[in-house]
Parts: structure tokens; sequence; C-alpha cells
């Protein structure tokens, strides 16, 4: 077996202040779901396209006399296939399972980790929570990756469950991808700027959705000078994202409870950077246009937009590829991932008032040390959503 097909132990976490501490037998389930992730990945997933080429197809053209026209007519085929359903049914587990590990974990120990965070939140102007911020109507109605309460869910009020839930799983998830911290993708954000833009530092930064903040804290330690904005609507994920980042140094991160749908506390052009990763596919369909144009208006002339998502579905993509990139709308609690990586990303962005000349697209890989994490350093393809490779949509906003 070669190294880089051995995920990285859960011992490999860092575990700062207010990160779960497991046991035996919770560091057990999770080094068994990060291998099973990997496994179901790398070696049984390929046999999705085999069964769609050898079984599924030549049995679609025999009873429709054509090839199927978009990735749902191959969904509903593959859905018949019993490679398909195994792996299928594998993944949707492996979830279920990473969210009932986790959230065990936590609640066990949820009076020591809600004290934690008390005493590093307690007073600090960087944590502004604002009950009146409703939850909208896209974000609670299932429960999304199927974490029980979602982002806003609370075993209690006040308590940081949720936040500290996600942290903990995600390295499984991820099959080790994101690194010691799952901080790959803010990690890859300060090595592109770097290369892209040598010597900027930018006055302030927005980062919009960014739940426990695993990728704005590598910004907020890069550029220690920069006044930075990380919002959520989920006062859960707050409370625990900024207790992470007071525990890992990021001084100069605030995080405010606010929907990005109106950002009118922040004047045009307030920001040189406004930011999503992994996002925009959690949002509506009208909020996810909303949501551009308001951060749009909040760049400064000259600032960077940038949205790290999953590729566009495109007519350049085959359709076999957008049906298992797909996989997640319909099996893992995604219900705006089909609909949002079928939009034309460009011309939202466009409408916004950020001209196709000013835009650009580019790949992230994220950034891991390679004798810890050979995995995520291997050159891997991404895996719809859970490995260490995006696309990053972005755009130099006109001086003019």
């Amino acid at each position: 077996m070669k190294r880089e097909d051995v995920p990285p132990p859960y011992t490999a976490v860092t575990r700062h202040e207010v990160f779960p501490t497991p046991t035996h037998d919770e560091a057990a389930r999770f080094n068994f779901l990060t291998a099973f992730n990997k496994y179901l990945s790398g070696v049984i997933g390929p046999g999705n396209k085999l069964a769609y080429e050898k079984r599924v197809l030549p049995a679609f053209r025999a009873e429709h006399r054509r090839d199927p026209k978009d990735r749902f007519e191959i969904r509903h085929a593959m859905n018949k296939d019993p490679w398909h359903r195994f792996w299928s049914a594998c993944k949707r587990n492996s979830m279920e399972m990473r969210q009932q590990n986790g959230r065990s974990m936590v609640l066990r120990q949820l009076d020591a980790l809600d004290a934690k965070a008390r005493q590093l939140n307690a007073d600090r102007p960087t944590l502004q929570l604002d009950p009146s911020v409703a939850t909208p109507r896209y974000q609670n109605a299932v429960d999304i990756h199927c974490m029980p309460g979602s982002y806003h869910g609370e075993e209690r009020p006040g308590d940081v469950s949720a936040g500290a839930n996600y942290d903990c799983g995600i390295f499984a998830t991820t099959a080790g991808g994101l690194g010691a911290l799952s901080d790959g993708g803010g990690q890859a954000l300060v090595e592109w700027i770097k290369r892209e833009r040598p010597g900027w530092t930018p006055k302030r930064i927005l980062d919009v959705g960014c739940t426990i903040g695993h990728n704005i804290v590598p910004l907020a330690l890069a550029f220690p000078d920069t006044e930075i904005i990380a919002i959520d609507t989920a006062a859960p994920v707050l409370r625990y994202g900024h207790a992470r980042a007071q525990a890992l140094g990021a001084k100069n991160l605030k995080f405010i409870q606010m929907n990005a749908e109106d950002l009118s506390r922040f004047p045009d052009g307030h920001f040189d950077w406004v930011q999503t990763t992994m996002f925009l596919h959690e949002l509506s369909g009208r909020a996810l246009p909303q949501i551009i144009r308001e951060g749009v208006r909040v760049l400064a002339p000259g600032g960077l937009m940038l949205h790290l998502e999953q590729p566009q579905y495109s007519d350049e993509m085959p359709l076999y590829e957008q049906f298992i990139r797909d996989w997640d709308a319909f099996n893992n609690n995604e219900p705006f991932w089909s609909a949002m990586h079928a939009m034309d990303l460009k011309q939202v962005i466009e409408a916004a008032g950020l001209p196709r000349s000013s835009q650009f697209v580019t790949g992230v890989r994220a950034v891991v040390d390679p004798t810890v994490f050979p995995v995520a350093a291997s050159g891997e393809k991404e895996d719809h959503g859970r490995a260490a490779v995006w696309n990053a949509y972005g755009a130099w906003k006109p001086q003019s």
C-alpha cells in the first residue's frame, strides 16, 4: 500500500483549547470513518462509472433509443443499479455515523466545552451576537450535512454544541484532506493571494458564511494588521468559532451574527476583500444573487471578491460528471447544491456589478503538511465537496 493511500490518524488533529477530547473508542470510530471515506472515494467510487458505462447506459439506450439528455435522467437510471445503491448507502451512512459520533462526543463534555468557550469569549468586543437575526428558512428547513439541528441547533440556550460537532467531525469526512486544523482551504487562500498580489495588505476583509472560521483564521494570522470580520446567521457556531479563533491567536478577527442579504451596517466600498468558502451552494436561488449584490456594494474599488466552490456545471462538463457531483443534493441534505452549480455564476456576478472583464476562475488546492497528510498532497482529484480542491470564482472590482 502506498503511503498516500493511508489516511492520517485522528490523533493528527490539532486540539486547540475548545476542541472536544475523544476517548479511545471515539477516536477509533473517527479513524474508521476517515479510512472508510478514503476507501469509498478511491476504491469503491470508480465502480460507479464502470456500472454506468457497462450496464446503465446500454440499458438506457436500449429502452429509449437515445443517450440521457441530462444529469437527472442519469441519476434516475443509476439509482436502480446495485453497485451505485451500495456506494450511496455507504456514503450516507458514513455521514450519519460521523454526526452520531461527533455529537455524542460533544454532549459528553458539553459542560467543559461551554465553560471554556465562555472564558475565551467573555467581554470581548470581537464577538457580537444579535438575537434579532432570524434563521433563514433555507437554512433551517433541513439538517444540512445530516447534522442534527444544522448550524443553528442548541442542546441548551447559549451552548457551542453545533460548532464543536462540526469541528471535530470534518477531519473524518474529508479523510484528513484539509490538514490538522481542517483549515487547508484558508491556508490555500493565503498562498494564492501572496502569489497573485505580492506585498498587498488589505485593510479590511469580510468573510461571509464563516461557520466556525476554518477558512478565515489563516487569513487573520497571515494579515495581523488587517481588520477582519466574519459573519454568519448561526449563534452556536459563532460562539465556538470565536473561542476557537481566540485559542489560535487570531485577535484581529471579529465574529458577528448577521444575515449577508442585508449588509447595510457597512457603507459602500468598506472592504478590500469579500469572500465565501463552500457557502454559495447552501443558499436559496433568491438569497444567492442578493448576497453577491451586497458583497459587490461593500467592496472597495480595486478590491477582491472571491468565492471558493466546486466547478459550475457547463456544456463542457460531461453529464456523468455532473451526475456524480450532484450526489450531495439528493443524498446529503444539500437541497440547493444542484441548482446552484447549474447557475451561470459569472452572469450572476456580472449582474451584481462586476463585468466579465474583471472576473477570473482559478483552481485552489488545500495547503497541508505533506509529511503528515500525504492524502491531501498526493494530487487526488476532488470528490464533490469532500476533498481538497476547489474552483475560485473571483473578480477585482474596477477602479471606476
